[in-house]
């Protein structure tokens, strides 16, 4: 809690004294103003402080009866911001952030991380890469607590209850902080061995067209224009097949277990590709960039626990880089025979 003294003329005359009244101003209220104000909405606050609608009003209320001030101006429709309230709202931002960054200083000053680090990533990568990364971490920092959102549906780092994100791609959001992680990644084409022993070998990349596809979904669009970078430029080929998820790692099992080929983020199929469970197609096309790195929407989120969980994701990303691979390109076409194709 916050105590604010008041000014003299608030004073209480206790007969020989003025005793100075003060106003006890709860920090969980001033987080719920600052993100209502930001959303415009207490039930949206509440999802993202992980509280109810009614908590919210509660605090609410409670700072406007400690400021003796209306916050929000209320209707049936809709609710939006007072005057006193876009005034205030800076002042109570600076406190959050420099409480925030008080116990940075305190938590460094121990040298023993802890709290909790609200994450999220992909399916796939989630599921096979990062989890067992992630029980190395809890390891050697067992006061941190990891809590996992493991989906492919599209984050809003601003209003979901989300400290950081593990994500694939350039951002389409200038506004967010990203933070490299596998700069290096690129997408890869590969397929079972079984599915080319019975379907045969595309001998080029037009050639995909006949072959059955494994397409992936994400915000209820279709990723059905495979883009290549070949040495006569960029090559793009619309591809179609019997089999579609709205889940990486579903997509990937499909291709393991040789229904059809598949165009992922090479980390994804990195431990397939040395087990010899898929091989690479046309290995010297170079696949779409996939740059994995780690998202959020505020500096204020990149505490001590989570820039030192950065370091460790790195240099794990780094050691699978650097690692020998296995992995085997089944398909050389001449060069003749390309540059004639594309």
């Amino acid at each position: 809690m916050i105590a604010v003294p008041e000014y003299p003329d608030n004073h209480v005359n206790t007969g020989k004294n003025f005793v100075a009244m003060k106003k006890i101003i709860r920090l969980d209220d001033l987080h719920m103003f600052v993100t209502a104000a930001k959303l415009g909405s207490f039930s949206a606050a509440a999802r993202v402080l992980d509280t109810s609608p009614a908590f919210a009003s509660a605090a609410i209320q409670r700072l406007e009866g400690q400021l003796d001030v209306r916050l929000f101006v209320r209707s049936t429709r809709r609710l939006r911001i007072s005057d006193e309230g876009e005034r205030y709202l800076p002042h109570a931002e600076a406190a959050l952030i420099a409480l925030t960054s008080g116990e940075r200083v305190l938590d460094e000053g121990r040298g023993e991380l802890s709290g909790p680090i609200r994450l999220s990533m992909p399916s796939d990568l989630g599921r096979n890469v990062l989890l067992p990364w992630l029980e190395v971490f809890q390891a050697e920092h067992p006061l941190i607590q990891l809590q996992l959102r493991i989906s492919d549906s599209v984050v809003d780092f601003f209003t979901d209850p989300i400290d950081v994100g593990i994500r694939y791609g350039l951002l389409a959001d200038s506004s967010l902080i990203s933070l490299p992680l596998a700069p290096w990644n690129r997408r890869t084409l590969c397929a079972s061995p079984d599915y080319l022993a019975r379907h045969g070998v595309p001998e080029n990349l037009d050639a995909l067209a006949r072959h059955n596809c494994l397409r992936y979904v994400m915000s209820e669009q279709t990723h059905e224009r495979w883009t290549f970078h070949t040495r006569n430029g960029l090559k793009t080929v619309v591809v179609t097949g019997d089999r579609v998820s709205d889940d990486a790692d579903v997509v990937r099992r499909w291709a393991v277990s040789g229904a059809g080929i598949v165009y992922k983020s090479r980390i994804d199929v990195m431990a397939d590709l040395n087990a010899g469970r898929l091989v690479e197609i046309f290995a010297q096309e170079v696949g779409q960039p996939a740059p994995l790195q780690m998202v959020c929407a505020h500096r204020r989120s990149l505490m001590p626990a989570v820039h030192k969980l950065r370091t460790f994701l790195a240099a794990r990303c780094s050691q699978l880089h650097d690692a020998p691979s296995n992995s085997q390109d089944i398909t050389q076409p001449p060069l003749d025979q390309e540059a004639g194709l594309m």
